[in-house]
């Protein structure tokens, strides 16, 4: 047995751990060794009770090794350990960071300039369109968003910079060959040929309330800093936002209204000194070293139409519609015979293209000379 096939040994074991392996590596110098040590030995350690100990030297009747590298082979997916180029090197830098990633796309090493777009699964209008704007800048400048696919604010962030045609990775908070939530299945497929789907968990390993925050701080961990577009008090976003801070990041939150409860927990991390955030800019200035101004592309505001995107099909498609008559969204929606989410995100497309505006009420219209 190898030293990477002995670390996803240890992660299939329940209560082990990355901090708990982490003792046993300063004790035994290899994972593999791990493996092999008796019980007594084990129990040395500090941190490894008799407990932990006996699941260790039982590991073989505990977990099936071969079935889970099996399972990764059908799959498609590939084991990432941090001795591996592709493991995130600002991963490396947590407390407790994974001992094993399961990634099915690629990571590159430019998504070392990785910012975390995150929020509410509860969004609102406001939330959604601007985590996809947000996301759409980012993504188009050459930063690589990292979110964590669930409903709302995460689908938007991943939709907005596939839209500009970046890189986004999705952090799952279940097995890698689990769709959560089902309605992503055609989302996560995208973003493994456009980034990387990634999770510490192995195969099969449903969603609950302990592997969320798991998640979370992998999405903090791998990342220069965290956006949270729109969050309650309580919501996941702000525990993604605490290991942001914990871990010495960036942590930015977009402002709303000073009565929506889906925006009180941007305002409080704004209180507690996050970054006010409303566009792109905000984000990138804290980053100057990485992405200077000079090193851009012109933004679609100075260019006023993004010099190397072409229309896809459905954006041609639902422009044809447009006119200098305000268009509510509904209309454009019955007249394309195209889903709800195509037709937001084409409009989105249309928009930091240029070539359409959004007036108040989602009433659209075409852009003059367009």
């Amino acid at each position: 047995m190898d030293n990477r096939e002995a670390l996803v040994a240890l992660n299939l074991l329940d209560g082990i751990g990355p901090v708990r392996v982490r003792h046993l590596l300063q004790h035994f110098g290899e994972p593999a060794a791990i493996l092999s040590a008796s019980f007594h030995q084990l129990c040395q350690v500090h941190g490894i009770g008799e407990e932990t100990a006996r699941a260790i030297t039982a590991w073989e009747k505990n977990v099936d090794l071969a079935a889970e590298l099996r399972r990764c082979e059908e799959f498609g997916c590939r084991l990432v350990t941090a001795e591996d180029e592709e493991y995130p090197p600002s991963l490396k830098e947590i407390y407790d960071p994974p001992l094993v990633l399961y990634v099915k796309g690629q990571m590159l090493p430019k998504d070392r300039n990785a910012v975390a777009v995150v929020g509410s699964r509860h969004a609102t209008h406001y939330g959604i369109e601007t985590a996809k704007k947000l996301a759409f800048q980012l993504a188009y400048v050459g930063v690589t968003v990292v979110s964590g696919g669930a409903r709302g604010i995460d689908t938007a962030a991943h939709l907005g910079a596939l839209n500009a045609r970046g890189r986004t990775l999705c952090v799952l908070g279940t097995g890698i060959n689990l769709v959560f939530p089902p309605e992503n299945k055609e989302l996560f497929e995208r973003i493994a040929a456009n980034g990387a789907l990634l999770t510490q968990f192995p195969f099969n390993r449903p969603a609950d309330k302990q592997t969320f925050p798991i998640r979370n701080r992998i999405i903090a961990g791998m990342t220069l800093g965290t956006v949270v577009v729109e969050t309650g008090l309580n919501g996941g976003a702000m525990i993604t936002a605490n290991f942001a801070a914990d871990y010495g990041r960036q942590v930015f939150a977009v402002p709303g209204r000073v009565d929506s409860p889906s925006s009180k927990g941007c305002h409080d991390l704004i209180k507690k000194g996050a970054k006010l955030c409303e566009n792109a800019e905000d984000i990138l200035g804290e980053f100057e070293y990485l992405f200077p101004a000079s090193n851009r592309p012109p933004s679609p505001a100075e260019t006023g139409v993004l010099p190397l995107l072409e229309l896809t099909e459905t954006e041609q498609k639902v422009l044809g519609l447009l006119s200098a008559e305000e268009t509510p969204v509904d209309d454009l929606i019955y007249r394309s015979g195209l889903p709800a989410s195509v037709v937001s995100v084409a409009l989105l497309g249309l928009e930091m293209k240029r070539l359409a505006r959004q007036l108040p009420g989602r009433l659209y219209i075409k852009n003059d000379g367009h």
